[in-house]
């Protein structure tokens, strides 16, 4: 039990007393006499408390093959420094300081550390370290009792459904639908068809479409796409796919191949350098000389802070220019915001699109695709979902390095190139069918359902 904030009140009541005992003397003596008080209790700053924590979260990393150790029951933990949290720094009282801090472990799993501290600027040290979160689930919370102390509180049950989230795995079927609108010329369509990887098994249990059907691959990201020749006699039809999902939740992941040039170049509507570099340059100001990783948490804390949620305007096409002007977006804009600035400051970044799966329930609709996005650092590929970190604050550090087990993934990448191409050009992203009649485009009503096994 630690006495957070206690020794305040002491103090203030401490200079009233003062203050009235020294009425007698001289105002010159006076005043002295305030100085020093106020000069003896000067309160430590944010940023010297920032530095006092990071200073001996390097010093120990230097000392320990490059991690920082921390004892967790029988293991002992090797982390790495994401981020301070330099909203909860604060100061106890005299000399005494609180440190939150977010650390990332070998497998990718995100620690938020509380460290307790003692001393002054340059010369603070450590008295106090406890694991107080693991992927934004706490082991405890604080109370304050009525004596103004603080006591950690264990949080009895943990739930597995965190505001959308499962954990682990799931199963589901999954069905999606189109209908065609009205058909007067000749008709081509493009829909993704997901595939199995090493966190989704993809089994196709029904597919009925009409017209000529071919399955094609795109050239750069092997997106597996079935095409499909119309006339006007498939107006009205229908299109649909059952699919059978297991799918596990994802973390930081090793990738085996070299990685493509092509997560650091820019795409149609996701450029890079001018704008974006210098956004991304402030962003991590102060954080220069880190690692990637620590670089690209603070892009994502930037569109978290900076970016609200909103459909409105032209939302939903992934245009980074968009969501850089207008600082509102669905999830294509958060997300290809987010890889505009990645790749502006040297950071591998790749866009990916599906949908999301209630948790809260075992059957029904969906409300649409949802996308996310990864980047490269530390040797590992880290997913992130800034839009649900937006939407779920108290969910933004499990969302930076995780996606949930409830998802399906249709295609990854952007401006992809099929064959035969659309009349358009390369295909933006994948999630609904991209349908064009006589070479305009044109859009089948589309739905998401699920049934959870």
């Amino acid at each position: 039990m630690f006495r957070l904030k206690q020794n305040i009140p002491i103090i203030l009541l401490l200079l009233a007393s003062l203050v009235q005992a020294c009425n007698s003397t001289s105002d010159k003596e006076k005043n002295e006499g305030e100085q020093d008080l106020l000069t003896s209790t000067k309160k430590v700053s944010i940023a010297e408390i920032e530095e006092g924590i990071k200073t001996y979260i390097d010093s120990e990393t230097q000392l320990n093959d490059g991690y920082f150790l921390v004892r967790e029951e029988k293991k002992e933990l090797k982390l790495k420094l994401v981020r301070v949290h330099t909203e909860y720094l604060s100061n106890l009282g005299p000399s005494k300081h609180f440190a939150c801090v977010d650390l990332a472990d070998e497998k990718g799993d995100v620690y938020d550390v509380d460290f307790f501290l003692e001393g002054e600027p340059g010369n603070m040290k450590v008295t106090e370290t406890s694991l107080h979160k693991l992927n934004g689930k706490p082991y405890y919370t604080w109370k304050q009792l009525v004596d103004k102390t603080w006591r950690r509180v264990p949080v009895e049950t943990a739930s597995n459904d965190l505001l959308g989230v499962v954990e682990g795995k799931d199963s589901f079927k999954f069905h999606y639908k189109a209908t065609f609108p009205k058909i007067e010329k000749e008709a081509k369509v493009w829909i993704p068809i997901p595939k199995s990887d090493n966190y989704q098994k993809i089994k196709i249990i029904t597919l009925n479409a009409p017209g000529k059907q071919k399955e094609i691959e795109d050239r750069d990201f092997n997106n597996k796409v079935l095409f499909l020749e119309l006339g006007p006699e498939h107006s009205g039809d229908n299109l649909e796919i059952v699919y059978e999902v297991e799918r596990l939740e994802k973390g930081p992941y090793e990738d085996s191949g070299p990685i493509s040039e092509e997560y650091l170049k820019p795409n149609l509507l996701m450029p890079i350098g001018g704008q974006f570099e210098e956004i991304a340059l402030q962003a991590i100001k102060g954080k220069e000389n880190d690692s990637k990783l620590v670089q690209a948490r603070a892009l994502y804390d930037y569109i978290i802070d900076n970016m609200r949620y909103m459909k409105f305007g032209k939302y939903g096409r992934g245009d980074s220019v968009y969501a850089c002007d207008s600082k509102t977006g669905n999830c294509t804009e958060f997300h290809s915001f987010f890889i505009s600035l990645a790749r502006s400051i040297g950071i591998p970044a790749r866009f990916s699109i599906g949908a999301s799966i209630p948790s809260e329930r075992n059957e029904g609709g969906i409300d649409g695709y949802h996308c996310w996005a990864e980047f490269y650092a530390e040797g590992k590929w880290w997913p992130v979902d800034i839009s649900e970190g937006n939407k779920y604050t108290a969910l933004a550090t499990y969302y930076f390095g995780r996606h949930p087990a409830n998802r399906i993934e249709f295609s990854q990448g952007r401006d992809l190139i099929v064959s035969p191409l659309p009349k358009s050009g390369p295909i933006n992203f994948l999630a609904y069918p991209l349908m064009e009649i006589g070479g305009e485009t044109a859009y089948p009503l589309t739905e998401f359902t699920f049934i959870r096994n």
